[in-house]
């Protein structure tokens, strides 16, 4: 697995997924990225929806330059 910042969970496949309600979706795929921020359309399956989010004013850098707490 690879976790990204603002971003995607990343898991070699072939992967099976248990959901909420308890349903199971899988991949065949040799990585699949699973959407940590349930923005998706797709869900658990990322499509890129935290993209939308991270283009946003208040996501970018402070303008004084330092890290956010």
């Amino acid at each position: 697995m690879k976790v990204q910042r603002r971003g995607p969970l990343l898991v070699e496949g072939p992967v099976e997924v248990e959901l909420e309600d308890g349903t199971t979706v899988s991949s065949d795929r040799f990585r699949v990225a699973l959407c940590t921020c349930r923005r998706s359309r797709r869900f658990p399956w990322c499509d890129t929806s935290h993209r939308a989010r991270s283009a946003t004013a208040g996501d970018g850098p402070p303008a004084d330059g330092q890290p956010r707490p």
